[in-house]
């Protein structure tokens, strides 16, 4: 793997890449709140060869530039991530989005429809329901955003680790990832960006966006752990049966995180969207 920032102008984004250039269809992965790159590692090493994967950062997390007075919006992401794909010469991927970046690659998928060669949601936000603990947590920092301040960025993710811990199946590895994806806002990005992330959780772009699902033409595959406590499984088969033609495959032993749960399982359902 290598990994690189690229310039879009006023914002740098980080990604990584793996795979083999060139060759088969390329894939971007884009995680959603408060991952990185780092939450799709596992999903990569299973990934079948033959690929050219993109592992993205978005604005605000990870290695890539704080926020500042940029929209963080799904449409706004989509569009950065248009602008990375122009600069990597990928007319067109394979686009899979957990979370909130599952609300960006629809976006990214209806509003530039021919950048998108297939799409895959995981445990992703859509219509009306965003992840209930982060939801929460969202709405209590907007209304006290010095409070936030005041805390500090390690005592605000703190906060923020302690109210997701519950998306993971496995404890141990949860406070794991979690620290990882964490680290930045402690070290680097301050708590100004984790306020700026929480508060957009808010996104009115996302109903706008399940609102036009049933125009998505691409081949699409729903992927789902079971025992996510905060978006239902019901919300991953209303994707399935509003997009055209889109499969469901549930993980039943996994829970909101399912790249870092199953890795193997959620390779192996994009290999099948691959294939279609």
């Amino acid at each position: 793997m290598r990994g690189e920032f690229v310039d879009l102008g006023v914002t740098r984004l980080y990604y990584y890449a793996a795979g083999t250039r060139g060759a088969g269809e390329p894939v971007i992965f884009l995680h959603g709140f408060p991952a990185s790159s780092h939450l799709w590692h596992g999903v990569v090493r299973e990934m079948p060869e033959g690929h050219r994967l993109v592992v993205v950062d978005l604005l605000g997390f990870g290695r890539s530039d704080r926020p500042g007075l940029s929209s963080l919006t799904a449409t706004a992401h989509a569009d950065r991530v248009r602008l990375l794909m122009d600069d990597l010469s990928i007319d067109s991927a394979c686009v899979v989005g957990h979370g909130m970046g599952g609300a960006v690659a629809q976006a990214l998928a209806l509003n530039a429809p021919s950048r998108v060669t297939r799409l895959c949601l995981v445990n992703s936000t859509a219509f009306d329901a965003w992840p209930r603990g982060a939801a929460r947590l969202a709405r209590l920092l907007s209304s006290i955003t010095p409070v936030g301040r005041a805390l500090g960025a390690p005592l605000l993710a703190g906060l923020v680790h302690g109210s997701l811990l519950n998306g993971f199946a496995d404890e141990e590895a949860g406070r794991h990832a979690l620290d990882n994806f964490l680290r930045a806002y402690t070290m680097r990005l301050g708590v100004d960006a984790l306020v700026s992330q929480l508060r957009a959780m808010n996104d009115p772009t996302v109903i706008e966006l399940g609102a036009r699902l049933r125009g998505i033409t691409q081949p699409a595959a729903i992927v789902w752990g079971e025992r996510d406590p905060w978006i239902d499984v019901r919300v991953g088969e209303r994707l399935r049966d509003t997009i055209p033609g889109a499969t469901l495959d549930l993980i039943a032993d996994a829970r909101h995180f399912s790249p870092e749960d199953a890795p193997a399982r959620v390779a192996g359902a994009i290999g099948k969207l691959l294939a279609r």
